[in-house]
């Protein structure tokens, strides 16, 4: 019993020998074409690339781990690429006009208050809050409170 699946498959087969007989070739080694030629170097061709597209067989994938496994070979690969990490302590939006106002003593207004966390990122992605802190003579931020993994990629979509 076929179904109609079938019938578009054979019509499909059907108008595409057509058009490779209107063209002087046949879509099967040995099949005439419609001129009645048997043996032109189109035929050969068409035979040709009809055993290799049925010689053509694929692989199936394996799954040979990637960045998600944790075993410490797979992640020596990307341990020592450089990262660009940056803090912010706040932001604002002014004119051209004010901008140009700016010199030395002058006090730009930040949205961020006062003790409130700040902004951490790593390339430009948000990773963590953090505050300042001062040791030895210089300036270091310690973490607060870390993104988790999941809420990144919620934040990327």
């Amino acid at each position: 019993m076929t179904d109609g699946s079938d019938n578009d498959q054979d019509t499909l087969a059907d108008e595409w020998a057509q058009a490779l007989d209107e063209q002087g070739q046949s879509p099967e080694a040995g099949q005439s074409t419609a001129s009645g030629g048997g043996n032109s170097p189109g035929d050969a061709a068409a035979a040709d690339l009809q055993r290799q597209a049925d010689l053509a067989q694929f692989q199936s994938l394996k799954d040979e781990g990637g960045l998600g496994d944790t075993e410490d070979g797979n992640l020596d690969m990307i341990l020592d690429i450089p990262v660009t990490l940056s803090v912010e302590i706040g932001r604002t939006k002014i004119s051209i006009r004010n901008l140009l106002k700016l010199n030395q003593g002058s006090v730009v207004e930040l949205t961020r208050l006062a003790g409130e966390p700040m902004d951490i990122f790593v390339n430009g992605t948000l990773i963590a809050h953090g505050e300042v802190v001062v040791v030895n003579e210089k300036f270091g931020v310690r973490l607060t409170d870390v993104i988790s993994a999941a809420e990144r990629v919620k934040k990327l979509k």
